[in-house]
């Protein structure tokens, strides 16, 4: 069994990585971008689905003004490229926001971003991995109904590849993220020209009504109007997620970090408006309609389509009229689409991992997020980043359309922060500089952070106002509950840091008085004879062997044979009249302790070493509890001495333990856990 699970983990993650071949691991700027960009390039593919469905609630009016919405969302965009541009010069170590805000703000602050990220990056999976399922449902019509599991198998999926290390991952997943982008670019440029000579198709759904609410019968006028503007601005920022997954990976760019961290953040921004504004402009001219309830809302001659009407996404329809005569066309783009859709969650596995192992080197999360795997990659952040994203998408069905709502709060209460963050740090910069033109970039660089913390100030306020009761204060209350647990954890840390610290006191303590040795026996054979000679050799102050009468017969002949063995150790037994076998030696155990405080009781426990799993069902029970109890009582040390049996053979040099340190149990087996005790028995 161990090494069928060996050979399974070789085949799916690969050989272990030396760790002299970390620098190997570093991302040139050409796989950096898939990588780390493909979560914000993704979020063309629904940005304007989100938008278009708002609009659509104010009839079919409403969508002229959707380039006007896609342009605010573009300015915001460059100017959190430009406040990030920022971020990775001064922060290169690849603490990204969390550094920023702990830095400047002080460490609330800093769990305020690194709650909010975390669970950002959890539905960055979860949103972008159900919406490739709902992509892949509509080309495939078997997988309807199953978007869900679809969508888990693939998170499984990306975890593994992920497992294998981010070099692998990220050159495997680089063609389909380069084809994306050079295919929704050249629909772009092939529905323009078109557009110029004045041959634009319209697309499937241009030839439907909208009804809208009741409260936008009158027209486009009022607080509600502007409010729905609002949200669909609020939606079309989807667009921005992923932008600060860069500034948290700058240590895994090849050097010159942070130089090649801002370039290929110029190039995310420049791409991602490009295509998000073709798709907008492109949908719009050609008449799509999209609504949040299809069946209700559209309308064909004044009658709802009713159920039996399908709704493809924005892009769908965009390329179905565009190459109309060209099938082949639609379907690359589909599937592009759809895979660009599924690889977006590639930026959060390459993001959580990270930020996971910096928050636990500070003692906010467990230590175990701290240490590399096999592979060089964070193992245990990319397994724990797989199962909560999983298990979101199971909760929500994998529908996009409720998932959504959660999203953006997260990334905008970082983007927030972080940008009050650096602009404390440019004028805490600018107390001391002296030199004029160093004082004239900071001063640049504090505009153009002030400008951001501004923009994503106003566009947090107005998530939080649009999106509060749709399914955010669930984002919010997840964030809060984070935030709690991370401060938990400190404090833990911090508490267990001071009970263990070497002080004048404990360097100065008397040294014990004598050491009791104890070796356990229930029955005279090999592992009992080694324990014996281990504990003699130990050169113990007192040293006796114990055993537990519960079969009064039993123990006589262990008695019996042992004085006819003229072994040199004095053999005591325990009565226990209710047939215990742990709770007499713990007793005794403690006796000692209370009549001599001083000493240091040593209780010696023979050991098997089992190779098979099922044998460690069949022995060691009743050590295990008695080993457990022995280790809550003071001074006490329970020391174990194995035996390995002829079915271990070997497996010293196939398996590593568990963790540093760590005996591998195969089966802690002796005389209190033999079947053949009386506890077996």
């Amino acid at each position: 069994m161990p090494a069928f699970t060996d050979a399974l983990k070789r085949l799916l993650v690969g050989r272990p990585v030396h760790s002299e071949r970390l620098s190997e691991t570093l991302l040139p700027k050409r796989i950096a971008l898939p990588v780390f960009a493909s979560d914000a390039l993704s979020s063309v593919a629904y940005a304007p689905d989100e938008i278009f469905l708002t609009l659509a609630f104010a009839g079919v009016a409403a969508l002229t003004v959707s380039p006007w919405v896609g342009l605010a969302v573009v300015f915001v965009m460059t100017i959190v490229v430009l406040s990030y541009r920022q971020n990775v010069h001064a922060y290169p170590s690849g603490g990204g926001d969390y550094e920023v805000a702990t830095t400047n703000l002080g460490v609330p602050a800093g769990l305020t971003v690194a709650s909010a990220l975390l669970v950002d990056y959890v539905l960055t999976v979860a949103v972008s991995v159900s919406s490739g399922a709902q992509y892949a449902a509509a080309a495939i019509p078997g997988l309807r109904g199953y978007e869900a599991i679809a969508a888990v198998v693939v998170v499984l999926v990306l975890m593994t590849m992920n497992l294998r290390g981010v070099r692998e991952s990220g050159a495997a997943f680089a063609l389909p993220t380069y084809a994306f982008m050079l295919s929704i670019i050249g629909m772009g440029l092939y529905g323009f020209v078109r557009l110029a000579l004045g041959d634009l198709p319209q697309v499937e759904s241009a030839g439907f009504d909208i009804e809208a609410e009741s409260q936008f019968a009158q027209g486009l006028t009022g607080l509600g109007w502007g409010f729905l503007l609002l949200r669909a601005f609020s939606s079309g920022c989807a667009a921005l997620t992923g932008v600060e997954a860069i500034s948290n990976g700058v240590p895994a760019f090849q050097k010159p970090k942070s130089k090649n961290a801002a370039t290929t953040l110029a190039l995310l921004g420049g791409i991602a408006v490009t295509m998000l504004m073709s798709i907008i402009v492109l949908a719009q001219a050609m008449g799509l309609k999209y609504a949040e309830d299809p069946a209700t809302q559209l309308l064909r001659d004044g009658v709802p389509v009713g159920t039996s009407y399908e709704q493809h996404p924005v892009i769908s329809q965009i390329a179905e009229a565009l190459f109309s005569g060209f099938p082949i066309g639609f379907y690359a783009i589909a599937a592009v689409t759809g895979l660009i859709l599924v690889l977006a969650a590639n930026t959060a596995f390459n993001g959580f991992p990270v930020l996971g192992s910096i928050l636990a080197r500070d003692d906010l999360l467990p230590r175990q997020l701290h240490t590399r795997g096999d592979r060089l990659a964070y193992s245990n952040g990319i397994i724990l980043l797989g199962g909560s994203a999983a298990a979101l998408i199971l909760a929500f069905n994998a529908e996009v359309t409720k998932l959504i709502q959660l999203y953006i709060v997260g990334v905008f209460i970082s983007f927030t922060v972080s940008q009050t963050g650096m602009v404390r740090h440019w004028t805490r910069l600018l107390r001391t500089e002296v030199d004029p033109s160093a004082r004239g970039r900071m001063q640049r660089s504090r505009v153009i952070n002030a400008i951001g913390l501004t923009i994503t100030g106003l566009v947090l306020l107005i998530v939080l106002a649009t999106k509060f009761v749709r399914g955010a204060y669930l984002a919010i209350i997840a964030m809060a509950l984070l935030y709690l647990l991370m401060l938990a954890i400190r404090r833990h840390y911090l508490r267990v840091r001071a009970e263990l610290a070497v002080t004048d006191d404990t360097k100065n303590r008397v040294l014990p008085s004598r050491v009791h040795a104890i070796v356990l026996v229930s029955k005279i054979h090999k592992p009992t004879m080694r324990a014996l000679a281990y504990a003699r050799a130990s050169r113990p102050s007192v040293l006796e062997a114990i055993t537990v009468v519960v079969d009064p017969d039993e123990t006589a002949r262990l008695q019996a044979e042992w004085d006819a063995k003229d072994i040199p150790v004095p053999l005591r037994a325990l009565d226990s009249p209710y047939r215990e076998i742990t709770r007499p030696v713990v007793d005794y155990v403690r006796s000692i302790r209370r009549e001599s405080p001083r000493d240091i009781v040593v209780v010696f426990v023979p050991e098997y070493v089992v190779g098979h799993w099922w044998e460690q069902i069949l022995h060691n029970q009743s050590a295990l509890r008695l080993r457990t109890r022995l280790h809550y009582t003071p001074g006490v040390v329970v020391a174990s001495v194995p035996w390995q049996l002829a079915s271990s053979e070997g497996l010293a040099d196939k398996e590593e333990p568990v963790a540093p340190g760590a005996l591998r149990r195969t089966g802690t087996v002796g005389p209190f856990a033999d079947d053949d005790t009386p506890a077996g028995r």
